[in-house]
């Protein structure tokens, strides 16, 4: 029998529902919702009765310290946003690559990766190559076919959110370094699911959304940004990125010379405190962990699912494989997406469609019987 990796008394839904869907909303841990609740109730609703200018801006620094262990870099590398979005739109105005270079992206890729280099691309009449993920083939492999001497930008997903194929950044990073080639990944739906080492591969940004696997509420983005990226200033002139943000000078507009240049402004100090407590209850049950994990449970479920009746998506290269993030569909194409996620949300079963697909992901808290009572339904 595989157990849970947490405790699932942290999770009380867990009593009535089974929950596959950590990759769209991910559970919060009752300890979390203890830390945020606290805050709001004992500190946030007294306005500066009992927080200051300098506690605001430590709140922000605790979790950036807190993240940059689990990104695997220096603190000073690591930023705090208010999404992922934010930085994303960004980037392209950052590196401003020239006209007439190719940007290279992935077909089906999260739509937050794809746009702003798709506006950047129109309005600075830059070639958009998109390489569509085959379940054949290396999809590394594919994406270094496609490097050429134009190639000013690689922008794409460590983990696709809707099939949980895997980029090798080992490899990639390399590579893209190795060519003058700009490296942007999200690494949304693979931090906080397996181990990041942010400072070993060294792209030019890897970005994050604050909530799904990190086990936060919406509202923060983190980040991590290269050294020399660090030399420049953001597009964005937020007022919190000032060396002393609370000196308020009106007429200069200078930057912190590290990665708190990027926070903007005030955030969500209630989902900032969350994250931070999330976060360390990640790196207390270990990445690794947390991946082996998945990795058990993904393979008890395909071992016994019905293989005529459903296909599993994965490919072929199993080190191309993700391990908390599976995709199927029927194999007759008879079953509607829609109705197997309605048998499957009528039985109190939570996950998602995407893709046209019913997409599953495997977080710390399942366990076995998990996995039994989506099989039940499914075979």
């Amino acid at each position: 029998m595989i157990t849970s990796l947490s405790d699932r008394e942290s999770y009380p839904c867990l009593e009535k529902y089974t929950y596959l869907n950590q990759a769209s909303l991910g559970l919060i841990s009752s300890e979390c919702i203890k830390e945020m609740t606290n805050f709001l109730n004992q500190t946030a609703r007294f306005g500066n009765i009992h927080i200051s200018d300098e506690d605001e801006l430590n709140i922000v620094d605790k979790l950036r310290n807190t993240a940059s262990k689990l990104l695997g870099c220096a603190s000073n590398q690591t930023a705090v946003l208010s999404s992922a979005s934010e930085i994303l739109n960004q980037i392209p105005y950052i590196l401003k690559p020239p006209q007439n270079s190719e940007i290279i992206l992935l077909k089906n890729d999260f739509p937050a990766v794809t746009r702003p280099w798709l506006k950047y691309a129109k309005d600075q009449s830059c070639y958009i190559n998109f390489i569509k993920e085959n379940l054949k083939v290396d999809i590394t492999e594919e994406v270094l076919k496609n490097m050429n001497p134009n190639t000013s930008v690689i922008a794409m997903s460590l983990i696709q959110y809707s099939t949980g194929t895997k980029i090798n950044l080992d490899i990639l990073s390399k590579e893209a370094k190795s060519k003058g080639i700009k490296l942007i990944i999200d690494i949304t739906q693979a931090f906080g699911a397996l181990p990041i080492f942010a400072a070993k591969w060294d792209a030019d940004f890897l970005v994050s959304s604050g909530y799904k696997w990190l086990g936060g509420h919406g509202g923060v983005g983190l980040a991590y940004i290269s050294k020399y990226l660090l030399e420049t200033d953001p597009f964005n002139a937020g007022w919190m990125g000032a060396p002393n943000p609370f000196n308020m000078v009106y007429n200069k507009c200078n930057y912190s010379k590290d990665s708190k240049s990027y926070t903007q402004s005030t955030m969500s100090y209630v989902s900032i405190i969350g994250l931070k407590k999330s976060i360390e209850e990640l790196i207390k049950l270990n990445p690794f962990k947390i991946e082996k994990h998945s990795k058990k449970l993904s393979k008890f479920f395909i071992s016994r699912i019905n293989q005529k009746k459903w296909k599993v998506f994965q490919n072929k290269k199993a080190s191309n494989n993700s391990y908390h993030i599976i995709s199927f569909q029927s194999k007759s194409n008879m079953i509607e997406p829609s109705t197997i996620f309605k048998r499957l949300k009528k039985n109190k079963i939570i996950c998602s469609i995407r893709n046209k697909k019913i997409r599953l992901s495997l977080a710390h808290f399942n366990n076995q019987q998990d996995i039994e009572n989506l099989l039940e339904i499914l075979n």
